[in-house]
């Protein structure tokens, strides 16, 4: 019998998550306290305090725990100055139901496609893997609420930092490949796509999302099993997850076990998180006043460009008259990075940085500038990125009731010595 099992762990991690409030230094960084390590979140100023930096999850090192039922985890930001690709044991998780699965039989583990089909299928996970198309590819995965501690005046949700967020080489099969061994009907308007994790309660909707026949037919959504060269860790998805490149996390379902085709809409009890949750203001700018909700709303889909410094940190000091490079990152949601740009006083002047390895289209585009700051002080190191579609980041946050969608330039803080 072949098992994956998510060991007690969790269960202990729970004793970490009631921090006692503490004064939050004046830039973030990564402390030990009492023999613990911390993280004070990349500068949100949280209420409950610095939070802790654990190894107590299965398969997991050194990530920023967020909440432990569900699981809940952050990657720590510093990772992403070690390389484009983030590794498996730093990978954030998000799940949103209570009861995650603890150990699945991949002999007896299967995906059911039902509903408006030509013939309901049940593929083992050796069938699924004998699809014909194979293909792998790197993709961001970002979790919608990405950076949600960062909004101003603050909103409900997780008061995450910038580390919702990861880089990874999947392989798998196409999702219209998949769906082809039951023959969709030509009427079909989406898919449901529904995995092991499910409610506590009869009364909280099960996490389904859907995609949209279009978008699955693109070749784009795909079911994947390996994950950086290793089987899907579990808290990841273990055995096959749905990654939609280019598209936040919410529609990357994991361990999935049902593929729904349907010719109406999306709009029973279980579609919550569709209908109500994880959408944004349908205006141009997806925003909304604090005061005012938008009347009108869409689900989320497309993340916006983002670009961050990696290399300094909110608070470091740096020697005048001394080269040193700077380093960071940059995404969109699938036309690739263009240029990026790089500002030392505050956003006065840009400079053009290099642009490193290009992993493909919806990866973590690496790029560096060497530069000399000749002034002491303090000053702000600012980027922004510009996509081969021609979107570039707007210079401040936009606002929305779910902390979703952010993209503005980054400011990053330090002081010339």
């Amino acid at each position: 019998m072949k098992m994956n099992k998510l060991r007690r762990e969790i269960i202990k991690a729970g004793g970490y998550v009631a921090l006692a409030a503490a004064p939050l230094t004046a830039f973030s960084k990564e402390f030990m306290k009492y023999g613990k390590m911390y993280s004070d979140g990349e500068g949100v100023s949280y209420a409950d305090g610095p939070k802790p930096v654990l190894s107590n999850f299965p398969q997991k090192d050194n990530v920023v725990i967020v909440h432990t039922r569900p699981p809940h985890l952050e990657t720590p930001f510093n990772v992403f100055n070690e390389g484009l690709i983030t590794p498996n044991n730093r990978f954030f998780v998000r799940y949103h139901l209570a009861d995650v699965p603890v150990a699945i039989d991949t002999d007896k583990y299967t995906i059911t496609i039902s509903g408006a089909v030509n013939e309901e299928v049940t593929l083992s996970l050796a069938e699924l893997k004998s699809i014909e198309g194979q293909q792998e590819i790197v993709a961001v995965q970002q979790c919608t609420g990405n950076s949600r501690g960062y909004s101003s005046p603050r909103v409900f949700g997780a008061q995450l930092s910038n580390g919702a967020m990861g880089n990874a080489k999947f392989k798998g099969v196409p999702l219209k490949n998949v769906l082809a061994k039951a023959g969709i009907s030509s009427a079909a308007t989406s898919v449901i796509i529904d995995g092991l994790d499910k409610p506590v309660r009869d009364t909280t909707p099960d996490f389904q999302k859907s995609l949209p026949i279009d978008h699955i037919m693109t070749g784009e959504p795909m079911l994947v099993w390996e994950m950086n060269g290793e089987p899907l860790p579990f808290l990841n998805g273990f055995p096959v997850k749905l990654i939609v490149p280019g598209w936040y996390a919410t529609y990357w379902v994991k361990h999935v076990s049902h593929l729904k085709v349907i010719e109406g809409e999306f709009d029973n009890f279980d579609a919550f998180f569709m209908t109500t949750a994880y959408r944004l203001p349908d205006n141009d700018s997806k925003s909304e006043l604090p005061t005012a909700r938008a009347k009108k709303t869409l689900p989320v889909n497309r993340f916006p460009i983002r670009s961050f410094v990696t290399s300094l940190e909110n608070g470091d000091e740096v020697n005048a008259a001394t080269s040193i490079e700077i380093k960071g990152i940059a995404f969109d949601s699938g036309s690739g990075i263009k240029k990026v740009e790089v500002s030392v006083d505050g956003g006065n002047k840009w400079m053009q940085a290099a642009l490193g390895e290009n992993l493909g289209r919806f990866s973590f585009r690496g790029w560096k500038l060497s530069h000399n700051f000749n002034e002491k002080g303090r000053t702000l190191v600012m980027v922004r990125a510009t996509g081969k579609s021609g979107e570039t980041q707007p210079l401040n946050a936009s606002w929305n009731h779910g902390g979703y969608n952010r993209n503005a330039i980054e400011r990053t803080s330090i002081k010339v010595v």
